[in-house]
């Protein structure tokens, strides 16, 4: 899984993110003296920076950065200066201008971890690799650099080996966060999802802020559905800087599926704050405000609602006569639903129906403004799909479910709603049948049209 680091200005996301954050926000920090002092950087001056992103200094924090840069391109390169300017850049997500100020940097431990951070956001994992350990021999906490210096070399796809240096420091290392965090990682490079949350979870239980391990169970938990959870979780790992545009992304799409649109604009907005031209979250907003504009019929909805209600009500619950009953339990049919959902020629096929009894059912059905095969067309839109003038190859390409095409976890819940099932059914659509549902945007039919032309087809009528 790609984490990419992304800001979020002048303020936390939510009220819940602030109480969540690690550190306090309640005193104003002189952030020009804290990025200008003339001594190697320390965490808890690290941590202070975290504070002020955090609050209210965020402007305060990129002015003085670029001061410093200044200051820098002027001549004055001292390796203090250099490692606050990248340190407070990699806090900010300035991973180009952070890379660039610390690479010069080679004796201060601190410093020189966070270049390694620095690498790894930038996909560079050989060099992170290299960097972290150089960290533990300048002086750097020797078992979390070490800690890291795995991560990157299991992210460059040397999964072996990370697992080996992992166990090669369990003794001094199993009680820590971002050990249990790294286990879960390689059981999870090697499939066992299962294991890699009980790893996950504990190095949450060890440290409540721990981003990584949260984002990954927020992730887990969407993957299986569990919505509460996954918003939950995603919250957390936005507790403080930097932060990550995936999380920002999901979250923003989770609180979209639950019709929050207000909060799901803001993680979208907060994306832009960093990146203006960000494809996704500029599609994405634009799929809200056009929702918001949609006008919403709400005496049609009690009415779906209502006859959803009236559709799902046992046939038990009527006076039927006997032969009607046992009948109609032998067809399988169980609710008023099932009545709208079959011909009366099938009725009539069934043993023991007779006329009678599809006078019965008839009358029973009026009653309530419905009829016998009522609703049949949502039947065969769920049948195999078939067209004899079709080959039996492009007959079962039709029939292929419609997971095959790999969507997005925001256009598969569109087909939910829509009971689209199959490549064929999707295919009946056209363009603007699928816009005129409700919540079903630009980028989710983008997206099918994209799939459906890497397999050769296309909507109807596109």
């Amino acid at each position: 899984m790609f984490f990419v680091e992304v800001p979020v200005q002048n303020r936390p996301l939510f009220p819940c993110w602030k109480e969540l954050a690690s550190v306090s926000v309640a005193n104003e920090i002189n952030v020009s003296e804290l990025l200008n002092l003339n001594s190697p950087v320390t965490l808890d001056q690290i941590e202070a920076l975290r504070s002020a992103l955090i609050g209210h200094q965020a402007g305060d924090v990129r002015q003085a950065v670029t001061e410093l840069n200044q200051t820098i391109q002027a001549g004055n390169t001292s390796e203090s200066l250099l490692a606050r300017a990248g340190v407070a850049g990699y806090l900010l997500s300035q991973n180009d201008e952070a890379n660039a100020a610390l690479s010069q940097v080679q004796k201060d431990g601190v410093a020189i971890f966070f270049h390694a951070q620095v690498l790894t956001s930038l996909g560079d994992h050989y060099a992170a690799a290299q960097r972290f350990e150089d960290a533990g021999k300048n002086g750097y906490d020797q078992i979390d650099a070490t800690l890291r210096q795995a991560g990157a070399m299991r992210a460059g796809g040397d999964v072996d080996a990370a697992e080996q240096m992992l166990r090669s420091v369990a003794a001094s290392a199993a009680s820590r966060a971002e050990y249990s965090f790294q286990m879960g990682c390689i059981w999870a490079d090697r499939g066992d999802a299962l294991t890699a949350v009980e790893y996950f979870e504990r190095a949450v239980d060890m440290d409540p802020h721990h981003s990584r391990a949260l984002f990954w169970l927020a992730a887990e938990n969407s993957l299986r559905g569990n919505d509460e959870e996954s918003i939950r979780y995603y919250e957390r790992s936005l507790s403080k800087p930097p932060y990550y545009i995936g999380a920002l992304l999901n979250l923003g799409l989770l609180y979209e599926d639950r019709e929050s649109y207000q909060a799901a604009a803001f993680c979208f907005k907060r994306i832009l704050d960093y990146d203006p031209n960000h494809e996704q979250a500029l599609l994405y907003l634009k799929d809200i405000e056009a929702t918001q504009d949609m006008y919403y019929d709400e005496d049609q909805a009690r009415q779906e609602a209502r006859m959803k209600q009236l559709l799902g009500r046992p046939v038990t619950d009527f006076e039927l006569s006997v032969r009607s009953r046992n009948c109609l339990a032998a067809m399988d049919i169980n609710t008023l639903g099932d009545l709208t959902e079959i011909s009366e020629q099938e009725l009539l096929a069934g043993k023991n129906f007779g006329e009678t009894s599809l006078l019965e059912i008839r009358e029973l059905l009026a009653a309530h403004g419905l009829r016998i095969g009522l609703n049949l067309h949502k039947v065969h839109s769920r049948d195999a799909f078939v067209d004899t003038s079709m080959s039996p190859e492009e007959q079962a390409t039709m029939n292929r479910p419609i997971g095959d095409l790999s969507l997005s976890v925001r256009s598969r819940k569109c087909m939910n709603r829509l009971a689209i099932q199959t490549i064929g059914q999707i295919l009946a659509r056209t363009p603007d049948e699928l816009l005129a549902s409700r919540n079903f945007g630009v980028t989710s039919l983008n997206e099918i049209r994209l799939k459906l032309g890497e397999i050769g087809l296309k909507l109807r009528n596109d």
